[in-house]
Protein backbone atom coordinates (compact mmCIF):
# COMPACT_ATOMS: atom_id res chain seq x y z
CA UNK A 1 0.00 0.00 0.00
CA UNK A 2 1.50 3.27 -1.04
CA UNK A 3 2.29 5.88 2.30
CA UNK A 4 -0.58 8.24 0.45
CA UNK A 5 -3.13 5.53 -0.11
CA UNK A 6 -6.28 6.09 1.59
CA UNK A 7 -8.73 3.39 2.45
CA UNK A 8 -12.53 3.98 2.00
CA UNK A 9 -13.91 0.80 3.16
CA UNK A 10 -12.57 -0.62 6.44
CA UNK A 11 -13.33 -3.80 8.15
CA UNK A 12 -13.56 -4.42 11.90
CA UNK A 13 -14.77 -7.59 13.88
CA UNK A 14 -14.48 -9.20 9.96
CA UNK A 15 -17.23 -7.01 8.57
CA UNK A 16 -16.97 -4.42 5.85
CA UNK A 17 -18.40 -0.88 6.85
CA UNK A 18 -19.23 1.96 4.81
CA UNK A 19 -16.48 4.96 5.49
CA UNK A 20 -18.57 8.19 4.62
CA UNK A 21 -17.03 10.25 1.90
CA UNK A 22 -16.85 13.84 2.62
CA UNK A 23 -17.28 13.70 6.50
CA UNK A 24 -13.86 14.08 8.98
CA UNK A 25 -15.49 12.13 11.64
CA UNK A 26 -17.19 8.88 10.82
CA UNK A 27 -19.10 8.57 14.57
CA UNK A 28 -21.07 10.99 16.80
CA UNK A 29 -19.32 10.33 20.42
CA UNK A 30 -21.16 11.40 23.28
CA UNK A 31 -21.99 14.66 24.82
CA UNK A 32 -20.30 15.09 28.52
CA UNK A 33 -23.19 17.27 28.95
CA UNK A 34 -26.02 15.70 28.54
CA UNK A 35 -27.37 12.23 30.51
CA UNK A 36 -29.13 10.71 28.04
CA UNK A 37 -28.75 10.02 24.20
CA UNK A 38 -27.45 7.22 21.55
CA UNK A 39 -24.11 7.70 20.21
CA UNK A 40 -21.88 4.88 18.23
CA UNK A 41 -18.62 5.20 19.93
CA UNK A 42 -18.05 1.21 18.40
CA UNK A 43 -19.25 -0.41 15.66
CA UNK A 44 -20.32 -3.77 17.49
CA UNK A 45 -21.61 -1.56 20.44
CA UNK A 46 -25.34 -0.92 18.63
CA UNK A 47 -27.21 -3.38 15.88
CA UNK A 48 -28.24 -2.12 12.79
CA UNK A 49 -27.05 1.55 13.71
CA UNK A 50 -28.10 4.19 10.91
CA UNK A 51 -26.55 7.51 10.87
CA UNK A 52 -29.36 8.80 9.32
CA UNK A 53 -29.31 12.21 7.07
CA UNK A 54 -25.96 12.60 5.83
CA UNK A 55 -27.09 15.95 4.32
CA UNK A 56 -26.13 19.65 6.34
CA UNK A 57 -28.54 21.50 8.49
CA UNK A 58 -28.18 24.81 8.97
CA UNK A 59 -30.61 26.05 11.87
CA UNK A 60 -31.08 29.73 12.11
CA UNK A 61 -31.03 31.68 15.39
CA UNK A 62 -31.58 35.16 16.57
CA UNK A 63 -28.25 35.37 19.06
CA UNK A 64 -27.32 37.04 22.24
CA UNK A 65 -23.47 37.85 21.28
CA UNK A 66 -20.93 38.01 18.79
CA UNK A 67 -17.64 39.10 20.25
CA UNK A 68 -15.92 36.88 22.68
CA UNK A 69 -13.39 37.63 24.89
CA UNK A 70 -10.08 35.07 24.63
CA UNK A 71 -8.53 33.85 27.91
CA UNK A 72 -5.98 31.67 26.38
CA UNK A 73 -2.39 33.24 26.37
CA UNK A 74 -1.59 30.41 23.44
CA UNK A 75 -4.15 31.17 20.43
CA UNK A 76 -2.34 35.08 19.85
CA UNK A 77 -5.55 36.87 19.86
CA UNK A 78 -7.37 38.88 22.60
CA UNK A 79 -10.79 38.77 21.17
CA UNK A 80 -13.15 36.29 18.54
CA UNK A 81 -16.40 36.35 16.88
CA UNK A 82 -17.82 33.66 14.80
CA UNK A 83 -20.99 34.13 12.21
CA UNK A 84 -21.29 29.95 12.32
CA UNK A 85 -20.93 27.29 14.89
CA UNK A 86 -19.91 24.04 13.71
CA UNK A 87 -18.31 23.78 10.77
CA UNK A 88 -19.09 22.00 7.47
CA UNK A 89 -15.35 21.39 6.56
CA UNK A 90 -15.20 18.40 8.52
CA UNK A 91 -11.35 19.15 9.75
CA UNK A 92 -10.73 15.90 11.85
CA UNK A 93 -8.55 17.73 14.03
CA UNK A 94 -10.75 20.59 14.94
CA UNK A 95 -10.61 21.90 18.57
CA UNK A 96 -13.61 23.39 18.03
CA UNK A 97 -15.72 20.47 17.88
CA UNK A 98 -15.81 20.01 21.62
CA UNK A 99 -17.71 23.50 21.55
CA UNK A 100 -20.46 22.07 19.68
CA UNK A 101 -21.18 20.01 22.93
CA UNK A 102 -22.20 23.13 24.46
CA UNK A 103 -24.89 23.26 22.11
CA UNK A 104 -26.20 20.14 22.54
CA UNK A 105 -24.93 18.26 19.91
CA UNK A 106 -21.64 15.83 19.75
CA UNK A 107 -18.51 16.71 18.50
CA UNK A 108 -18.32 13.95 16.01
CA UNK A 109 -20.46 14.11 12.52
CA UNK A 110 -23.19 16.81 14.65
CA UNK A 111 -20.43 19.08 14.38
CA UNK A 112 -20.06 18.68 10.60
CA UNK A 113 -24.10 18.18 9.71
CA UNK A 114 -25.57 21.16 11.83
CA UNK A 115 -24.55 24.43 11.37
CA UNK A 116 -25.87 27.08 14.07
CA UNK A 117 -25.85 30.27 11.56
CA UNK A 118 -26.12 33.75 14.22
CA UNK A 119 -28.13 35.48 11.94
CA UNK A 120 -28.18 38.73 13.35
CA UNK A 121 -24.29 38.58 13.56
CA UNK A 122 -23.63 42.01 12.31
CA UNK A 123 -26.45 44.22 13.68
CA UNK A 124 -24.81 42.24 17.07
CA UNK A 125 -21.11 43.43 15.92
CA UNK A 126 -22.67 47.23 15.50
CA UNK A 127 -24.22 47.21 18.70
CA UNK A 128 -20.81 45.89 20.41
CA UNK A 129 -18.65 48.58 18.68
CA UNK A 130 -20.78 51.20 19.69
CA UNK A 131 -19.97 50.47 23.60
CA UNK A 132 -18.16 53.73 24.61
CA UNK A 133 -15.17 51.67 26.53
CA UNK A 134 -14.63 49.71 23.59
CA UNK A 135 -10.98 50.66 22.42
CA UNK A 136 -10.70 49.27 18.67
CA UNK A 137 -8.68 46.16 19.40
CA UNK A 138 -7.80 43.83 17.21
CA UNK A 139 -10.48 40.94 16.94
CA UNK A 140 -10.10 37.64 15.07
CA UNK A 141 -12.68 36.49 12.42
CA UNK A 142 -12.45 32.21 12.58
CA UNK A 143 -11.25 32.26 16.53
CA UNK A 144 -13.29 29.32 16.63
CA UNK A 145 -14.95 27.80 13.25
CA UNK A 146 -14.42 28.90 9.36
CA UNK A 147 -16.21 32.29 8.65
CA UNK A 148 -15.80 31.22 5.15
CA UNK A 149 -17.23 27.92 5.84
CA UNK A 150 -19.49 26.74 2.55
CA UNK A 151 -22.50 28.18 4.51
CA UNK A 152 -21.01 31.55 4.12
CA UNK A 153 -22.11 31.17 0.60
CA UNK A 154 -25.90 31.47 1.44
CA UNK A 155 -25.91 34.15 4.62
CA UNK A 156 -22.83 35.89 3.75
CA UNK A 157 -22.73 37.14 7.42
CA UNK A 158 -18.74 37.39 7.56
CA UNK A 159 -19.24 40.01 4.55
CA UNK A 160 -21.91 41.90 7.19
CA UNK A 161 -19.50 41.40 9.53
CA UNK A 162 -16.54 42.94 7.78
CA UNK A 163 -18.99 46.14 6.24
CA UNK A 164 -19.53 46.70 10.04
CA UNK A 165 -15.66 46.92 10.32
CA UNK A 166 -14.79 48.63 7.21
CA UNK A 167 -17.82 51.56 8.49
CA UNK A 168 -15.98 51.68 12.10
CA UNK A 169 -12.44 51.37 11.14
CA UNK A 170 -12.17 48.42 13.69
CA UNK A 171 -9.09 46.47 12.92
CA UNK A 172 -9.41 42.51 11.92
CA UNK A 173 -7.59 39.39 11.59
CA UNK A 174 -9.08 36.43 9.80
CA UNK A 175 -8.35 32.72 9.30
CA UNK A 176 -9.43 30.54 6.76
CA UNK A 177 -9.38 26.98 4.46
CA UNK A 178 -11.80 28.36 1.72
CA UNK A 179 -11.17 30.44 -1.17
CA UNK A 180 -14.74 32.11 -0.49
CA UNK A 181 -12.65 34.97 0.46
CA UNK A 182 -12.05 36.20 -2.45
CA UNK A 183 -15.71 36.70 -2.99
CA UNK A 184 -14.69 39.97 -0.39
CA UNK A 185 -11.82 40.94 -2.17
CA UNK A 186 -12.99 44.65 -2.89
CA UNK A 187 -13.83 45.15 0.86
CA UNK A 188 -10.10 43.50 2.05
CA UNK A 189 -8.70 45.78 -0.59
CA UNK A 190 -10.46 48.46 0.87
CA UNK A 191 -9.60 48.01 4.46
CA UNK A 192 -6.41 46.87 3.80
CA UNK A 193 -5.37 50.43 2.86
CA UNK A 194 -6.45 51.27 6.04
CA UNK A 195 -4.19 48.89 8.08
CA UNK A 196 -7.00 47.60 9.35
CA UNK A 197 -6.79 43.93 8.14
CA UNK A 198 -4.84 40.65 7.78
CA UNK A 199 -5.61 37.37 6.87
CA UNK A 200 -4.27 34.11 6.95
CA UNK A 201 -4.99 30.97 5.12
CA UNK A 202 -4.34 27.53 6.83
CA UNK A 203 -2.43 24.91 4.94
CA UNK A 204 -1.47 21.80 6.24
CA UNK A 205 -0.63 19.40 3.55
CA UNK A 206 0.13 19.38 -0.41
CA UNK A 207 -0.98 15.88 -0.10
CA UNK A 208 -4.48 15.64 -1.65
CA UNK A 209 -5.07 11.98 -0.41
CA UNK A 210 -4.55 13.54 2.76
CA UNK A 211 -6.23 16.54 2.60
CA UNK A 212 -9.37 14.43 1.10
CA UNK A 213 -9.93 12.86 4.11
CA UNK A 214 -8.41 14.87 7.03
CA UNK A 215 -10.18 18.45 6.10
CA UNK A 216 -12.58 16.99 3.58
CA UNK A 217 -14.65 19.85 2.59
CA UNK A 218 -11.94 22.70 2.35
CA UNK A 219 -10.34 24.08 -0.45
CA UNK A 220 -7.38 22.76 -1.88
CA UNK A 221 -3.48 23.65 -1.39
CA UNK A 222 -3.15 25.03 -5.09
CA UNK A 223 -6.46 27.27 -4.49
CA UNK A 224 -5.22 28.57 -1.42
CA UNK A 225 -1.90 29.23 -2.90
CA UNK A 226 -4.07 30.93 -5.47
CA UNK A 227 -6.11 32.97 -2.83
CA UNK A 228 -2.87 34.12 -1.05
CA UNK A 229 -1.23 35.55 -4.41
CA UNK A 230 -4.79 37.12 -5.59
CA UNK A 231 -4.64 38.63 -2.36
CA UNK A 232 -1.36 39.47 -1.86
CA UNK A 233 -1.25 40.95 -5.34
CA UNK A 234 -4.55 43.52 -4.03
CA UNK A 235 -2.47 45.15 -1.04
CA UNK A 236 -3.45 42.71 1.32
CA UNK A 237 -0.99 41.54 4.31
CA UNK A 238 -1.73 37.93 3.86
CA UNK A 239 0.23 35.02 6.10
CA UNK A 240 -0.30 30.47 6.84
CA UNK A 241 -1.23 28.65 9.49
CA UNK A 242 0.45 25.45 9.23
CA UNK A 243 -1.99 23.65 11.76
CA UNK A 244 -1.59 20.97 13.55
CA UNK A 245 1.59 19.63 12.70
CA UNK A 246 1.05 15.85 13.07
CA UNK A 247 4.22 13.61 13.16
CA UNK A 248 3.96 10.86 10.50
CA UNK A 249 1.19 12.28 7.91
CA UNK A 250 2.68 15.83 7.74
CA UNK A 251 5.09 17.40 9.57
CA UNK A 252 7.58 17.02 7.01
CA UNK A 253 5.79 19.11 4.63
CA UNK A 254 6.46 22.32 6.60
CA UNK A 255 9.57 23.54 4.33
CA UNK A 256 7.06 23.30 1.13
CA UNK A 257 4.44 24.65 2.62
CA UNK A 258 6.38 27.89 3.88
CA UNK A 259 8.29 28.72 0.51
CA UNK A 260 5.34 28.09 -1.75
CA UNK A 261 3.18 31.06 0.21
CA UNK A 262 6.47 32.99 0.25
CA UNK A 263 6.53 32.81 -3.33
CA UNK A 264 2.91 33.45 -3.69
CA UNK A 265 3.42 36.72 -1.08
CA UNK A 266 2.50 35.10 1.94
CA UNK A 267 5.02 37.64 4.88
CA UNK A 268 4.20 35.92 8.09
CA UNK A 269 3.45 32.30 9.60
CA UNK A 270 2.47 30.36 12.37
CA UNK A 271 1.89 26.68 13.23
CA UNK A 272 0.45 24.70 16.13
CA UNK A 273 1.32 20.84 17.24
CA UNK A 274 -1.24 18.39 17.70
CA UNK A 275 -3.42 17.85 20.94
CA UNK A 276 -6.27 15.56 20.86
CA UNK A 277 -8.27 17.07 24.00
CA UNK A 278 -11.81 16.06 24.90
CA UNK A 279 -13.98 14.35 22.42
CA UNK A 280 -11.43 14.91 19.55
CA UNK A 281 -9.15 12.01 20.77
CA UNK A 282 -11.52 9.22 20.26
CA UNK A 283 -13.08 10.98 16.97
CA UNK A 284 -8.73 11.52 15.60
CA UNK A 285 -8.42 7.93 16.86
CA UNK A 286 -11.23 6.53 14.88
CA UNK A 287 -10.37 8.20 11.92
CA UNK A 288 -7.02 7.35 12.21
CA UNK A 289 -6.73 3.88 12.44
CA UNK A 290 -9.69 3.60 9.43
CA UNK A 291 -8.01 5.79 7.15
CA UNK A 292 -3.71 4.87 7.94
CA UNK A 293 -4.23 1.46 8.95
CA UNK A 294 -0.51 1.12 8.14
CA UNK A 295 0.92 3.66 10.26
CA UNK A 296 -1.77 4.61 12.74
CA UNK A 297 0.47 2.94 15.88
CA UNK A 298 3.66 4.69 14.60
CA UNK A 299 1.58 8.36 14.37
CA UNK A 300 -0.18 7.47 17.50
CA UNK A 301 3.04 7.10 19.18
CA UNK A 302 4.49 9.58 18.29
CA UNK A 303 1.49 12.32 19.30
CA UNK A 304 1.66 10.63 23.07
CA UNK A 305 5.10 10.89 23.35
CA UNK A 306 4.94 14.76 22.43
CA UNK A 307 2.31 15.32 25.04
CA UNK A 308 3.86 13.37 28.02
CA UNK A 309 2.37 10.11 26.87
CA UNK A 310 -0.51 11.48 26.46
CA UNK A 311 -2.56 12.89 23.52
CA UNK A 312 -3.31 16.17 25.05
CA UNK A 313 -1.61 18.56 27.57
CA UNK A 314 -3.56 21.72 28.83
CA UNK A 315 -0.58 23.67 30.55
CA UNK A 316 -0.01 26.75 28.70
CA UNK A 317 2.81 27.36 26.66
CA UNK A 318 3.01 23.68 25.99
CA UNK A 319 -0.22 22.56 24.62
CA UNK A 320 -0.10 24.15 21.19
CA UNK A 321 3.52 23.18 20.77
CA UNK A 322 4.28 19.98 22.43
CA UNK A 323 7.42 19.13 23.87
CA UNK A 324 9.84 15.89 23.45
CA UNK A 325 12.38 14.97 20.66
CA UNK A 326 9.47 15.19 18.21
CA UNK A 327 8.01 18.16 18.96
CA UNK A 328 11.47 20.19 19.09
CA UNK A 329 12.17 19.15 15.51
CA UNK A 330 8.59 20.65 14.32
CA UNK A 331 9.91 23.85 16.53
CA UNK A 332 13.65 23.94 14.81
CA UNK A 333 11.65 23.46 11.64
CA UNK A 334 9.62 26.11 11.70
CA UNK A 335 12.63 28.41 13.15
CA UNK A 336 14.84 27.46 10.26
CA UNK A 337 12.59 27.80 7.43
CA UNK A 338 11.16 31.02 8.81
CA UNK A 339 14.19 32.54 8.59
CA UNK A 340 15.50 31.22 5.28
CA UNK A 341 12.31 32.06 3.71
CA UNK A 342 12.13 35.50 5.65
CA UNK A 343 8.93 35.19 7.04
CA UNK A 344 8.06 37.27 10.46
CA UNK A 345 10.89 40.02 9.09
CA UNK A 346 8.60 43.11 8.89
CA UNK A 347 7.41 44.97 11.95
CA UNK A 348 3.53 45.10 11.19
CA UNK A 349 0.15 45.65 13.11
CA UNK A 350 -3.05 46.58 12.45
CA UNK A 351 -3.84 50.40 12.96
CA UNK A 352 -6.29 50.95 15.67
CA UNK A 353 -5.55 55.02 15.55
CA UNK A 354 -8.38 55.49 12.61
CA UNK A 355 -11.98 53.57 14.87
CA UNK A 356 -14.38 55.66 15.18
CA UNK A 357 -18.11 55.48 15.56
CA UNK A 358 -20.57 56.59 13.15
CA UNK A 359 -21.11 60.88 13.90
CA UNK A 360 -17.75 60.78 15.92
CA UNK A 361 -14.54 62.08 15.15
CA UNK A 362 -11.50 60.19 14.10
CA UNK A 363 -10.10 59.15 17.75
CA UNK A 364 -6.50 58.47 18.30
CA UNK A 365 -5.53 55.40 20.89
Amino acid sequence: MRQDAVKVQVKQEGEAHHYLQGRGAQINTKNRFLKEEKTREHVEGIDDWEEGDARTVYMEQESKSIVNKVESPDVGMGYSMNPYAGCEHGCIYCYARNVHEYWGYSAGLDFERKIIVKKNAPQLLRKFLMHKNWDATPIMLSGNTDCYQPAEQKYRLTRGLLEVCNEFNQPVGILTKNSWILKDKDILQEMARKQIVSAMVSITSFNENLRRVMEPRTTTATQKLKVINELSSAGVRMGIMMGPMIPGLNEHEMQRIMKAARDNGATFTAYTFIRLNGAIKLLFHDWLYKNFPDRADKVWHLIEQSHDGKVNDSRWGLRMRGEGSIAKLVADQYKKYGKLYGMNAEEWSLDRSLFRRPGEQGRLF
